[in-house]
């Protein structure tokens, strides 16, 4: 299937590109600003559907909103109907187009031309209203708050907030191109279709939780960036940086023992961090009332050895890093663990919580 694309360009059509090549779409027509809209009909002549991208939304006169909006739209039409083919179209207008401005009316004039094309030719076509998209490779300082404020706060540039509870509302472009994509499976019969999810959130809100990421190099404790908007928005953060950035240093604590690093930590889900231990040192004599603790010993030999703080019921294993089995420590048990290896051994470390040194909840407990 060969695809148009019109705004190759552009941010959102960037993205689409990449995607449909992942889905096996490969044949893709790019139209952007260095073609004329008389390019329209022969780039056409054997195209099966057309994502159209472009537009115009930051002109220096608003005259170009009707151009590169209205009239291109207009022109991209004619162009289909010419063909005599059914080309399925869909059109990323935006939530503008609900209000009285130039930028609004040339988008809801391109919808109706849009929607008009579909009830003329009977061809699929599908338009998007789409709120503010955010993602990687979106311009800063152009037409996306999230964009400016993510490249910003990563150069250590100042931002500027007027209204900080102002309402965002944000769809993430991996949302938006999964929801175009599959309509080149659709069997339906077009008209206004939605991106979900829709992110409903405020600009202070958007800022708080880039800082957030910004500061996470130096306290080591990383948001929720598995799910929902913030997952999106840090991967969003992280492609504003420069390959000099993609590396940064964290403390290590030595002594005889051996070291121990503390790697990430999290607001609700405690730490991860590693620990070494020359041959013969032991480390640990303590227990917990509540912190509880997952170990794996990734290189060399260790010993445990856990004593019930009460009955003194005791009990003793021995693992290394060939069989990837996890120890847990467990609240009322006092415990430690041994390097009785013959190499240094490197242990991994999670902890239910972050180390609180006003109220650590360890408590010396050698095991005699």
């Amino acid at each position: 299937m060969k695809i148009l694309v019109t705004g190759a360009q552009g941010f959102i059509a960037k993205n689409l590109i990449v995607r449909l090549a992942e889905h096996g779409y490969t044949d893709i027509v790019r139209f952007d600003r260095s073609h004329s809209i008389n390019d329209l009909q022969s780039i056409l002549s054997d195209v099966a559907f057309v994502f159209h991208l472009a537009g115009v939304n930051r002109p220096k006169d608003d005259k170009e909103f009707l151009q590169g909006n209205t009239d291109l739209t207009a022109h991209l039409v004619d162009a289909l109907k010419k063909t005599q083919r059914r080309i399925p179209l869909v059109f990323t207008s935006s939530i503008q187009a609900e209000r009285d401005n130039a930028y609004g009316r040339s988008k809801l004039e391109a919808e109706k031309l849009v929607l008009g094309y579909m009830q003329d030719t009977d061809a699929p076509a599908y338009v998007y209203r789409l709120p503010n998209v955010f993602g990687k490779w979106c311009k800063p300082n152009y037409n996306s708050a999230v964009a400016t404020f993510c490249h910003n706060i990563v150069k250590g540039l100042p931002i500027t907030v007027h209204d900080k509870n102002a309402a965002l509302s944000l769809v993430y472009i991996d949302d938006v191109c999964d929801a175009i994509i599959s309509l080149l499976g659709d069997k339906e019969n077009g008209g206004y279709k939605n991106v979900t999810p829709v992110y409903q959130t405020t600009v202070g809100g958007v800022v708080e939780t880039l800082q957030k990421f910004k500061q996470s190099r130096d306290n080591l404790v990383i948001e929720d960036v598995g799910v929902g908007l913030t997952r999106a928005l840090y991967s969003t953060y992280l492609s504003y940086f420069s390959p000099e950035q993609f590396s940064y240093l964290i403390p290590g604590y030595t002594d005889p023992r051996g070291t121990f690093v503390e790697m990430l930590k999290t607001p609700n889900t405690g730490q991860f961090s590693f620990f070494t231990a020359h041959p013969g040192v032991t480390r640990g004599g303590h227990y917990h009332h509540s912190k509880n603790e997952k170990f794996l010993v990734i290189k060399g030999k260790a010993s445990y050895r856990f004593k019930h703080i009460i009955t003194d019921e005791f009990f003793e294993l021995t693992t290394d890093s060939t069989e990837h089995r996890i120890i847990e420590t467990i609240p009322g048990w006092s415990h430690d663990i041994t390097n009785v290896g013959d190499e240094v051994l490197i242990v991994m470390l999670w902890a239910n919580e972050i180390f609180d040194r006003n109220n650590p909840d360890t408590i010396a407990s050698p095991l005699v």
